[in-house]
């Protein structure tokens, strides 16, 4: 086993650890997530909406990730009230935290606010999936809304050199006497084919991942959301559907229990990354 290989599963294997001891399967279901049945169809993202009224808030409480590098032992936020709902074809969840700051825009030493929420592709709940990220053969699906991500839609366009450096100066830029074909290389995480690079129509990402340094975006996004921050809290919405295409999605039914995790990083805080706040799993309940 090389030395890398070691090193992965070292942490798969405390994390694992810790989603065992640590897990709130089997809690009080008083405790957990109860997704209550609302009217409508098609996604629900509206932070606002009434329909959060129907859902019992929870309070999750925030621990530092501090099995992978880097890390911050001590990060900003240590509690977020979650509220879901569903409508039998969407699943909702509304996540609101405080945070004094606004950070919607990343540059090189700036980073933004981000919230992810975690369920595993298939819930076993005598075997639940390691909630850090999953593990081997224990996939889990991870939706992560992005305050970036955010301003660039309320914006109407993607944010530009001139929005954060308004003195800049250009003389030209490579598209303007390049060809197509060799501009590639000078497009940075664009010319890669960098999802997180291109140009979003959510703010959010659908990802997968079976453990640390596995995260892939899903080559279909079928997850959305929608936040905004207001006198120092952040509300945001994520939502997803119940029966997703492919199996990369878990298939959730009015009825069905399973599990939730989440993420949340405070951008100024320099939290990016595993530098971020995480929960174990939290019980949830779909209501018929």
């Amino acid at each position: 086993m090389g030395a890398f290989k070691k090193v992965l599963f070292l942490a798969a294997s405390i994390a694992g650890l810790a989603g065992t001891v640590g897990t709130a399967v089997g809690a009080d279901p008083a405790t957990g997530l109860q997704a209550a049945r609302v009217k409508g169809d098609g996604p629900i993202l509206d932070p606002s909406s009434p329909v959060w009224n129907s859902a019992k808030p929870v309070t999750v409480n925030m621990a530092a990730q501090t099995v992978a590098t880097p890390q911050n032992a001590n990060p900003s936020i240590k509690e977020m009230t979650v509220r879901s709902v569903h409508n039998g074809e969407w699943l909702g969840v509304l996540i609101e935290w405080k945070d004094p700051s606004r950070n919607d825009t990343v540059v090189v030493d700036r980073f933004g606010d981000q919230v992810a929420i975690e369920l595993p592709v298939v819930f076993k709940p005598d075997a639940p999936a390691n909630p850090m990220m999953g593990a081997p053969g224990e996939r889990v699906n991870i939706i992560q809304w992005r305050a970036a991500f955010q301003a660039d839609l309320d914006r109407g366009r993607d944010i530009e050199v001139h929005d954060l450096y308004p003195n800049a100066v250009a003389d030209l830029y490579p598209d303007q006497v390049l060809k197509t074909i060799d501009l590639r290389p000078y497009a940075g995480a664009v010319g890669m084919d960098n999802p997180v690079a291109k140009h979003r129509a959510s703010p959010v990402l659908d990802q997968l991942a079976e453990g640390f340094g596995s995260l892939t975006v899903k080559q279909h996004q079928e997850a959305d959301g929608k936040g905004y921050w207001r006198d120092g809290m952040w509300h945001v919405v994520i939502t997803a559907p119940m029966g997703p295409d492919g199996a990369n999605g878990p298939r959730l039914l009015p009825g069905a229990n399973s599990v939730m995790a989440f993420a949340v990083w405070d951008g100024s805080e320099a939290e990016v990354g595993s530098r971020k706040a995480w929960s174990d799993w939290v019980p949830l309940s779909l209501d018929r």
